[in-house]
């Protein structure tokens, strides 16, 4: 199944929520699994069935221009006796899309009270 230019996938919107929300508490950049957490503590994990889901929609994002990445500092990792993490940070497009995104589903909410997003 094909998107429609301009849409937004649900998983899209909580993972720019989630990403909007850390830097808002100061941490900028955040990893996958840090990411997981979130959204299965925040939505029940409903919009995410597996990592590879996850780390799907990041790539299709960061492709989107709605996210950066980059790989931490591998003397970071080695300290910490685990594997390199890739790290994201949501860009100012991406802010606008999510902007977009819940300006039109309050536009919808007012329409009709009863919509949901999920």
């Amino acid at each position: 199944m094909r998107r429609k230019p301009g849409a937004v996938l649900p998983i899209e919107v909580s993972i720019l929520a989630a990403g909007v929300q850390l830097s808002k508490s100061g941490i900028s950049e955040f990893h996958g699994f840090e990411l997981a957490k979130r959204l299965r503590d925040d939505d029940g994990g409903r919009r995410l069935t597996a990592h590879g889901t996850l780390y799907k929609a990041l790539s299709r994002m960061e492709k989107a221009g709605w996210l950066t990445s980059q790989w931490e500092d591998p003397d970071a990792a080695t300290d910490e006796g685990r594997p390199r993490r890739r790290l994201y940070s949501v860009t100012a497009e991406g802010r606008v899309v999510l902007a977009r995104v819940l300006a039109e589903a309050a536009a919808v909410t007012r329409l009709d009270p009863g919509w949901s997003p999920s």
